[in-house]
């Protein structure tokens, strides 16, 4: 059977589904984000506490993927995807309820965990699904569909947070997942090119060992973790500067700041179709650099500067995250959920520990503190993408032209 070309209605059902898909993921695991300083306060927290509300899920999402990607390879993708996002949606009603904050830590792992069968398996089943030509518009899609969520996720939460309460906010996000995954089952068709896969634990370290021995996706995962771990980072304490002096934005203008994640929605398809007609190494570099120049924008105490700072690195990353995860879909040889689970372990791995690091720099150096930490990081991921500008392609019976 032919892979799903952009001319076929089962190709747009696809994109539809997986933006949906996208939504739920990204809406469900960061609608916290912008209520840490809340949680701070009505539990008498450090912002690094608070962070845990957040870092607790992505690292329980990182250890997740892997194993989700071994049921995944034998038993299939769609089910266990729909599975993921449901239960997603009734854990963050449950944080809209928990008694006290390891209540809700609890809570929020237990999504993590649930969360794991829907962001590697959504790429595997779009590299074995989509033809190649037309793999980096999907894959751009579907993170335009996490951009959005991420941006609506965030700024429903603040607003309602601000008329109402941090649990009212967090139930609405709870009854939207639950919506956007009975979209996700009624749109997405099922697999047609999906081939189950034997050897459980041991043919989950012989993928390991193949993809790790590979030329290229081990720089692609590392990557990853300084990719989420700056992008993560930024939005955690962005908010705790301008809700401090000078500025002392109100909850709901400091939620404003995640509209910025719509050029996301744009910058990811740009991405994509970009990397299909001019190759991932020759601008994968350049959308890193404007990362970096993004960063060091907010430094300025001017808040025009610091929402065009964040804007431009905002536009950056989630361009670099598509051309990244794409690479990797079209590079991976079987089993392929490994290989995207992989890239999203230290994706996440990334959230969880640069999160946590920026949190003790806030407290000891501020906004300075935690944009070091993460332009050191971004010039190491700079480097790592003018390493893969050398990499030398590989061709598989996936993919029509080299990767």
């Amino acid at each position: 059977m032919e892979r799903l070309s952009p001319a076929s209605p089962a190709f747009r059902r696809t994109n539809r589904a997986l933006f949906f898909g996208g939504f739920s993921c990204f809406a469900l695991l960061y609608c916290v984000q912008p209520l840490m300083p809340l949680l701070a306060h009505q539990f008498a927290l450090t912002p690094a506490q608070s962070s845990l509300s957040l870092s607790v899920s992505t690292g329980a999402l990182a250890v997740s993927l892997l194993l989700s990607s071994i049921v995944s390879d034998r038993i299939g993708r769609k089910g266990l995807m729909v599975t993921a996002l449901c239960l997603a949606a009734v854990m963050t009603l449950v944080c809209a309820l928990a008694r006290d904050y390891p209540q809700l830590l609890a809570a929020r792992a237990l999504l993590g965990l649930g969360l794991g069968g829907m962001p590697a398996v959504a790429m595997a089943y779009l590299s074995e699904e989509v033809e190649p030509e037309s793999l980096g518009l999907s894959m751009g899609l579907y993170i335009s569909g996490s951009a959005f969520g991420g941006m609506l996720g965030r700024v429903v939460t603040s607003t309602l947070s601000d008329v109402f309460s941090w649990r009212v906010a967090l139930a609405a996000m709870g009854a939207a997942g639950l919506y956007a995954a009975w979209e996700f089952w009624r749109s997405l068709p099922e697999s047609r090119h999906f081939r189950a896969a034997q050897g459980g634990l041991a043919g989950m370290a012989a993928g390991l060992r193949r993809h790790l021995g590979d030329a290229g996706l081990p720089w692609l995962y590392a990557l990853a973790f300084l990719l989420m771990g700056c992008f993560v980072s930024a939005y955690n304490f962005i908010g705790f500067r301008l809700l401090g002096e000078p500025f002392s934005l109100r909850q709901g203008l400091v939620g404003g700041i995640s509209f910025l994640y719509l050029l996301g929605i744009y910058s990811s398809v740009w991405a994509g179709r970009l990397a299909d007609r001019l190759g991932r190494r020759k601008v994968l570099w350049a959308t890193l650099s404007a990362m970096l120049a993004g960063l060091l924008l907010t430094l300025a105490n001017n808040l025009v500067a610091i929402v065009a700072g964040m804007a431009l690195f905002t536009f950056s990353f989630f361009a670099s995250h598509s051309m990244a995860s794409s690479w990797v879909g079209r590079r991976a040889r079987a089993p392929q959920a490994l290989a995207s689970a992989l890239y999203l372990f230290f994706y996440y791995l990334g959230s969880s520990v640069v999160g946590w690091l920026c949190g003790v720099l806030w407290a000891h150096g501020g906004w300075p503190g935690v944009v070091a930490l993460q332009a050191a990081l971004l010039g190491i991921g700079l480097l790592v993408a003018l390493r893969l500008r050398t990499l030398v392609p590989v061709a598989t019976a996936l993919v029509a032209k080299p990767a």
